[in-house]
């Protein structure tokens, strides 16, 4: 694993390590597509639930699947977080966070270096057509 992935990657999914605010991948990314687990492809989260927190890193509503995730309590640094890790890979992810301006009222914080990004147009041929459908826009009521 520590040849397959990039220095930063393994650091923050394997190691703990962190990335700085607003100078990472996928903080400001507002094109469509879907977010996969860096170890295992497996997709986690949508664009359409990405929003700006105004923390400076990728930020979700919410998850494909609360299934998908693992959420343990970390108390390092004297704080009390929400630690966020990819079920299959126990790839580390990020935090999730009680959150008011979030539609779900929860706020996924989340390391760019834990995921790739997969661009809608590129969804079918990388064989993730079945999640074509998560990205449809739903209509909304007038």
């Amino acid at each position: 694993l520590k040849h397959r992935l990039k220095a930063e990657e393994y650091s923050v999914v394997r190691e703990g390590g962190t990335q700085t605010p607003f100078q990472n991948e996928f903080w400001n990314n507002e094109r469509t597509g879907i977010y996969v687990d860096v170890i295992t492809g497996e997709p986690l989260f949508t664009s359409l639930d990405k929003f700006d927190s105004g923390l400076g890193m990728p930020t979700f509503s919410k998850p494909i699947s609360k299934d998908l995730l693992v959420e343990n309590l970390d108390t390092s640094h004297d704080m009390q977080r929400t630690e966020v890790r990819a079920k299959r890979s126990n790839a580390r992810l990020g935090y999730l966070f009680p959150d008011p301006k979030s539609p779900t009222g929860q706020n996924y914080s989340v390391y760019s270096a834990a995921f790739h990004f997969i661009p809608i147009e590129y969804m079918k041929d990388k064989g993730y057509e079945a999640f074509l459908s998560l990205l449809e826009k739903k209509p909304t009521a007038p």
